[in-house]
């Protein structure tokens, strides 16, 4: 067979799609992905044995991105040292003073996800790290851990200014779109009405305590004192004999702040470095990726001067916690490199060409070609468990449906879908990397994780999705922003009260 057959038809859609059904199957990622980029690699040679074998490999090795990796496991060290400071456990006995409920300990863990806006992969470590033995005390499951965590992840970088997202998306925008790419990001902000509506879901559940679905059952055996329901021997923690009793709290703040700082500092630098003349153009022109890198080694050695004066670690134990940074990560990177690899894969099959094409025979209709971008972004996104490469395929589409001065609002609407949609694919993709990234950061069983919060975006991307339709309609932002906001609202009241109506009965009967 001639592999050129299967390139740009749905047959594209194949291994990312198997690779999603035998994860929920067989409840097991790593053989999913495997098989998902083995077909795909079939596909792609026309079924020849050895040219399938050369292409497996080939695409996985240049699909990896060596930076991101680079800066997991020296996340992965920063966190095994705030833990074996002491930092960590110091934070959560001052939160444990100040947080006394339930509630103000998912209401902190929200705050503080939305506080770190500069990058997804350092918002779901960190926030883990730092929240977990709060809410741990407070009986809330690792599967609502990890969706408060992904929640405050993606959703608020997709919305702020200062992110690598916001960068990634300027670098997706044609020149000739009629606007630079950061305003038009901009732009968008008020029009994201994924991203805004899940964080009003995330307090609105918390404040109310209301959960249904599965994750209902995961809290009830939280309640218990089950925090994993399944999965929860995958966890290995820093040994207790290794924590030091003595740590600060400024041993966990410090390195955090330190983050921060130089990975906003490194940002701008870059900026510049670029050609940048001012600071907006510095963000949006930002080497990212480089940025988080010199953060975290900045960070590892300020974390070395910290520590090694006060004995708070040995300098013996300072170097292992690279191996130890390492091994947490393991699976994290294990299931990037796979998802990153059947991404590849998708791209070598034509995958963008395909949804190019059903983009521009059926988007006729102005009015609903917003709604129209935000499904299939949601399916590109959901299949290829990128959020990125959806933003890099249909971004331009949806500049190019409406190039033009006069069409600036619409152009917006249509943008502002595309990232909503991208952000809700990736949300409940079980192989997203920053769904993947939240699982490891709350410690929660992969698979838990995805399925609990697939039902509750479902509720949201509904919702959005109706918002859309109007926003093609209204074109104003306030209006479609509240109308979406009210309804959403009056759904989670009326599932609320149809869910205690039905316990109310069983109860009776």
């Amino acid at each position: 067979m001639d592999g050129s057959m299967f390139i740009g038809t749905w047959w594209a859609l194949v291994p990312p799609l198997l690779a999603i059904v035998l994860a929920f199957i067989t409840k097991e990622v790593y053989s999913s992905l495997f098989i998902g980029v083995a077909v795909g690699a079939m596909l792609y040679s026309g079924f020849n044995p050895w040219e399938s074998f050369v292409n497996f490999f080939d695409i996985m090795k240049n699909s990896m991105n060596l930076n991101i990796l680079i800066f997991d496991v020296l996340l992965g060290m920063i966190i095994v040292l705030m833990a074996k400071s002491g930092g960590s456990a110091a934070y959560g006995r001052w939160a444990g003073t100040k947080i006394k409920s339930k509630k103000s300990a998912l209401l902190a863990t929200t705050g503080l996800g939305m506080l770190i806006f500069v990058d997804d992969y350092f918002n779901c470590l960190t926030v883990g790290s730092v929240m977990r033995p709060v809410t741990d005390r407070y009986k809330v499951s690792r599967a609502k851990l990890a969706y408060i965590i992904d929640s405050t992840a993606a959703p608020v970088c997709i919305i702020a200014p200062i992110s690598s997202w916001a960068a990634a998306v300027n670098s997706y925008v044609p020149e000739d779109a009629g606007i630079s790419g950061f305003q038009l990001f901009m732009n968008t902000i008020p029009y994201n009405l994924y991203a805004l509506l899940t964080l009003t879901m995330v307090i609105f559940i918390t404040v109310t305590a209301f959960d249904f679905g599965l994750m209902k059952k995961h809290e009830r055996n939280a309640a218990k004192g089950d925090l994993f329901t399944t999965g929860g021997e995958e966890f290995d923690q820093v040994a207790e004999d290794e924590i030091n009793p003595n740590g600060k709290v400024i041993d966990l703040v410090l390195p955090v702040a330190v983050l921060i700082v130089s990975a906003v500092g490194a940002m701008i630098y870059t900026g510049f470095q670029g050609g940048a003349t001012n600071l907006i153009t510095a963000f949006s022109g930002c080497d990212a990726e480089t940025s988080l890198i010199f953060a975290t080694l900045v960070t590892v050695f300020f974390m070395l001067i910290l520590y090694l004066p006060r004995k708070v670690v040995t300098f013996k134990g300072f170097m292992d916690s690279l191996a130890e940074g390492f091994k947490l990560m393991v699976p994290a990177v294990t299931i990037l490199i796979f998802a990153w690899s059947l991404k590849g894969m998708g791209d070598a099959l034509g995958l963008a060409e395909f949804v190019g094409g059903i983009v521009g025979d059926n988007a006729s209709a102005s009015i609903f070609i917003p709604a129209i971008l935000f499904v299939v972004a949601i399916f590109l996104s959901f299949s290829t468990g990128t959020s990125w490469g959806t933003f890099a395929i249909l971004v331009p589409i949806a500049t190019a449906l409406f190039a033009g001065a006069d069409n600036l609002t619409m152009m917006t609407i249509s943008v502002s879908a595309v990232l909503a949609g991208a952000v809700c694919g990736d949300h409940i993709s079980p192989i997203s990397d920053t769904t993947v990234m939240s699982s490891a950061g709350a410690q929660s069983n992969h698979i838990n994780h995805v399925s609990t919060q697939m039902q509750y975006a479902a509720v949201v991307a509904t919702v959005s999705f109706v918002g859309y339709i109007l926003a093609g309609i209204i074109r104003v932002w306030w209006i479609v922003l509240g109308i979406s906001l009210i309804l959403l609202i009056g759904v989670l009241m009326g599932m609320r009260m149809f869910l205690e109506r039905k316990q109310v009965k069983k109860h009776a009967g």
